[in-house]
């Protein structure tokens, strides 16, 4: 029987659904903290991609880490009873609220369910499900194998257990858990994401080039990254998305500038494609 603590049983099982980037850093922050972790993705290409790249970084601790196994759907990967499942698909609604209404209806009740999403609202996602107040977001990073913060989101409904095992599991697998507001952005990025787009702007008004923009805010503002690598980062497709997302619930004063927009049409989406602001050899 697993371990009880003041927010729960502890983990011993987790689901990852979404096996693109963001959910292979966490399948590989989970297992590396000696949870098992069924991973889910419909995609058999994607699937393969993650699990080449997790049995290369958990290589060298393969004693210690929890088993990764692979599942096309969620029915599938739900046998093995997961105390906590994170979905870590593409930033839509729809997509979204789908993955949870087959969680909610497969995973026994007691099941901590949790978002990665960085800009949707996590009560809207939770919204017509049985048990909403298990659902919370659990903002990871990138990279989530490096980064510490998680941000934890309380929705109007979530309950103060699942607040509580939500930020009990970020302890444990080596993050700093900090509990947010359900509102658009959170905090890291409704700060972040309107930042890299005024940087995108002193570009589009002839202000400075790339480099010089980055140069002055790393100078000048001890940053550790210039905006406009972070956003190469990030991806650019996913910025514009996050500020179209913004634009929507905050008004037009977050519309992603014309120099975002030119390089998501030209699909210079930053590392992934080699080249955004910046270009890097593939």
């Amino acid at each position: 029987m697993a371990d009880e603590s003041p927010a729960g049983p502890a983990v011993s099982r987790a689901l990852v659904v979404g096996a693109g980037t963001m959910g292979t850093g966490i399948a590989q922050v989970l297992a590396s903290a000696g949870i098992g972790v069924a991973l889910v993705d419909p995609d058999a290409a994607a699937r393969e991609r993650s699990a080449k790249v997790l049995g290369a970084r958990l290589a060298p601790m393969k004693d210690a880490a929890g088993e990764i196994s692979t599942f096309e759907g969620v029915d599938a990967a739900s046998g093995g009873a997961p105390d906590v499942a994170i979905e870590a698909v593409p930033e839509s609604l729809d997509a979204k609220r789908a993955v949870f209404a087959e969680l909610d209806s497969s995973l026994d009740a007691g099941a901590l369910l949790a978002t990665n999403t960085s800009s949707l609202s996590v009560t809207e996602i939770a919204e017509g499900l049985a048990h909403p107040e298990r659902v919370v977001g659990m903002h990871f990073m990138n990279p989530a194998p490096i980064m510490k913060l998680v941000e934890v989101v309380r929705t109007r409904g979530s309950s103060e257990d699942a607040v509580a095992r939500a930020a009990a599991l970020a302890e444990r697998i080596g993050k700093k858990p900090v509990v947010v507001a359900d509102t658009p952005g959170f905090v890291v990025n409704r700060v972040l994401i309107p930042m890299i787009n005024e940087a995108a702007r002193a570009i589009e008004a002839g202000t400075a080039d790339p480099e010089s923009v980055d140069a002055a805010m790393k100078l000048g503002a001890n940053f550790r990254m210039g905006p406009l690598h972070l956003a190469d980062l990030i991806g650019i497709d996913v910025v514009v998305e996050e500020l179209r997302q913004f634009e929507k619930t905050l008004g037009p004063g977050y519309a992603p500038s014309r120099e975002l927009l030119s390089r998501l049409e030209r699909g210079e989406l930053g590392r992934k494609t080699g080249r955004g602001f910046f270009s890097y050899g593939r």
